[in-house]
């Protein structure tokens, strides 16, 4: 998906105006699943969870039906529901009503705020990806959304990256808006620190964690967010 966002560029030197606004609620990690969720993944999760304070846990698997789905992320909710970490489903609104999930991720092409709102109900935790578009964030927050998500900002093994943000976004949004927003794509322990001045509500992580030691990777990530 080719998107260019018709607000145009941002001024570069707008973040260096800005540091974090402290107001807002400290930067919390989000974890997303990696795509192969099964042998030991649950064990791992259950390390991570922890390890250190996580908010939220995103269950994305890709190319396999909802029953098999629904079989695979039943132990991790269960897991989360223990830790007191908000279970997301990525891409399937259907998916999430079946779990019951705390919420869902949408892409562009995976349904709307307000379609979502109407399966899954009032409480349910709504994010939509938005990419490097101010644009389309403005258009979900305006949808209902509960949260947005900017990305990539690093290079990323995790999914094929069609747009690179720049943490200047994350800056200028969170002087606008109140709405949370998410910074994915790329993130570690150690480049994770601009992110979090920039004004991320939320680090979105994935390889990050799961790409070695899940319970050393979420201390050093709590070691970043306390700062």
């Amino acid at each position: 998906m080719d998107i260019e966002d018709p607000l145009g560029p941002l001024d570069p030197n707008f973040g260096a105006q800005f540091q974090r606004d402290y107001r807002r609620p400290p930067c919390q990690l989000y974890l997303v699943s990696p795509l192969d969720v099964t042998g030991g993944f649950a064990d791992r999760l259950k390390r991570a969870l922890d390890a250190g304070p996580v908010a939220a846990f995103q269950f994305r698997v890709k190319d396999i039906d909802q029953h098999a789905a629904a079989a695979l992320a039943e132990p991790l909710q269960r897991i989360c529901a223990d830790a007191d970490v908000a279970f997301i489903v990525n891409d399937s609104i259907a998916l999430a009503k079946r779990l019951g999930a705390d919420g869902v991720h949408l892409g562009q092409d995976d349904g709307d705020p307000q379609e979502a709102r109407s399966e899954l109900g009032a409480t349910a935790q709504i994010g939509i990806s938005c990419y490097a578009s101010r644009h389309l964030a403005m258009e979900a927050g305006e949808g209902g959304a509960d949260y947005v998500a900017f990305g990539a900002f690093y290079p990323t093994t995790t999914k094929v990256a069609e747009h690179v943000a720049d943490p200047v976004l994350l800056s200028w949004w969170s002087t606008v808006f109140e709405l949370p927003c998410v910074a994915i794509g790329g993130i570690t322990p150690s480049n994770a620190a601009p992110l979090v001045k920039a004004g991320a509500d939320f680090l979105a992580v994935s390889h990050g964690v799961w790409g070695g030691d899940e319970a050393a990777a979420v201390k050093a990530f709590a070691e970043v967010l306390k700062r």
